[in-house]
């Protein structure tokens, strides 16, 4: 195919402008309210423009090669792409959910691989690479988000483009343990390995993915890095004092009667540890400490994915433990927890977090999470709440003041929020003045403009993996089919 013929012509000027061009799974309309961690932080990214985002429609089609559906907002321009059905279905829900998902979240139990599913994998990510290598101008750097969409990149250098190309996993990189479950392990490597940058949430993470080249002898064609991604705190800090989340605040407050709150919010996923939380919260109702009886632990769940048997699983197992917990420990003028099955537009969801002495974000494995700095920058400053976050949380490298546990062990998660409730204000406004500067010095803005710097122009990177020991020399390994 001759992908120059495809191009949109290049009006004069337009070449100098050096686009952003972002691609992911699904878009970040404008107006569309956005609940997902991705979807807000590109939002946020691109609001400087000029750029063009493309992803796929939400809608399914016969033909994938309709024209794609565009839309503009200031400088940023929007490409939307149908699917056909079949594909989508095990392109999204069969390979990326029921494979990628859980392997790289290191549930292995859960793995439901299937041949043609990968096969639709890269169809679908091949249909991406023709619908966006006919947008491209020659001085446009692209950058590909999550796992949804790894082979882009090595398929669009097989359609012959040679613009700066750049993949973000926004979800753990699991070790090469683990990975090697996989059976087109290497093919998934060599399709990494091809980007121009490619950038992690976390050292553990990039470290992971270095030793598993190594483990294999792949060569990455490009460089590595570690990217934690940010929030826009200031934006979050604005929302908190809004007088949409100041009504939100006082009416959850009075809701409590006198008593303190603990809040989660978490998609409704295995891998958010909730049926866990759930019974370490429970552990804290049976310790007889004094805040035992003083909290009211709320826990907003939206449901994702819900015709996944493994979330129908975890939906089913909430309520009866919501119920089971509820039943032992309730009494007639309080509910320990509160389970609410809903999303919530961003505003009312900081007046909910303003409100929480306690943050508990104790997820089993998770790339950042991004709740965990919403929560602290909806803070109030004279009287700030305490974070509880899981090690196993990427957001745990960065957020060292918050009070670390092991999502696995309920009695240690028990004996934070006994803490957390405790701690005097001193301790907490300390411990809250130190997380926020680390929010503030790494929001999304320096998170976007650290990646797309690095990509166009090399800079601190760590070194390429050719240079690790024991890395044999040659062509890419693992690129190509079996």
């Amino acid at each position: 195919m001759n992908i120059d013929s495809r191009r949109r012509p290049v009006a004069r000027g337009e070449a100098d402008a050096g686009r952003t061009v972002l691609v992911s799974n699904r878009v970040a309309l404008p107006g569309e309210t956005q609940t997902g961690g991705l979807a807000v932080a590109l939002a946020a990214a691109m609001e400087d423009g000029p750029g063009l985002w493309l992803g796929w429609s939400g809608r399914m089609a016969s033909d994938a090669r309709l024209p794609l559906a565009r839309t503009r907002a200031g400088r940023l321009e929007y490409a939307l792409l149908d699917l056909p059905a079949d594909e989508f279905d095990a392109y999204y829900h069969g390979f990326a959910n029921r494979v990628l998902w859980p392997l790289f979240h290191y549930r292995i139990d859960l793995v439901d691989y299937h041949r043609e599913h990968h096969e639709a994998w890269w169809r679908v990510n091949r249909r991406f690479a023709e619908a966006l290598a006919g947008q491209l101008r020659p001085d446009d750097t692209v950058w590909v988000h999550d796992y949804h969409l790894i082979p882009l990149g090595q398929c669009l250098r097989e359609l012959g483009i040679d613009n700066r190309i750049g993949f973000f996993l926004h979800i753990p990189m699991p070790p090469p343990d683990v990975l090697s479950a996989l059976p087109v392990h290497r093919r998934l490597l060599g399709a990494l390995a091809c980007y121009d940058l490619a950038g992690f949430q976390t050292r553990t993470d990039l470290d992971n993915y270095l030793h598993a080249l190594r483990q294999h002898e792949i060569r990455a064609q490009g460089r590595s890095g570690a990217f934690p991604i940010g929030i826009d705190v200031e934006a979050i800090v604005a929302c908190a004092q809004s007088d949409e989340a100041r009504t939100a605040e006082r009416d959850l407050r009075a809701s409590l009667s006198g008593r303190r709150l603990a809040i989660g919010v978490d998609r409704l996923d295995y891998s958010k540890g909730l049926p866990e939380r759930f019974r370490a919260f429970e552990r804290h109702l049976e310790s007889g400490a004094p805040s035992a009886g003083q909290l009211t632990y709320l826990q907003i769940a939206p449901p994702s994915r819900i015709q996944v048997p493994e979330y129908q699983e975890v939906r089913r197992e909430l309520e009866g433990l919501a119920g089971h917990i509820n039943g032992r420990h309730a009494k007639p003028e309080w509910t320990p927890i509160r389970y609410v099955n809903d999303s919530f537009p961003q505003s009312m969801l900081a007046g909910f977090h303003r409100t929480a002495a306690i943050g508990l974000i104790t997820p089993l494995r998770d790339g950042m999470n991004l709740v965990a700095k919403e929560y602290l920058a909806a803070q109030s400053p004279l009287d700030p709440g305490v974070l509880v976050l899981s090690r196993f949380a990427g957001a745990a490298e960065e957020l060292t003041e918050a009070l670390l546990v092991n999502p696995h062990d309920a009695d240690a998660v028990a004996d934070a929020i006994d803490a957390a409730a405790r701690m005097p204000l001193r301790e907490r406004q300390d411990r809250w003045h130190a997380l926020m500067a680390k929010l503030r010095g790494n929001d999304v803005g320096h998170w976007a403009r650290g990646f797309l710097d690095r990509l166009r122009n090399g800079g601190d990177a760590r070194d390429p993996v050719k240079a690790l020991p024991g890395m044999r020399a040659g062509a890419l390994a693992g690129v190509t089919a079996p």
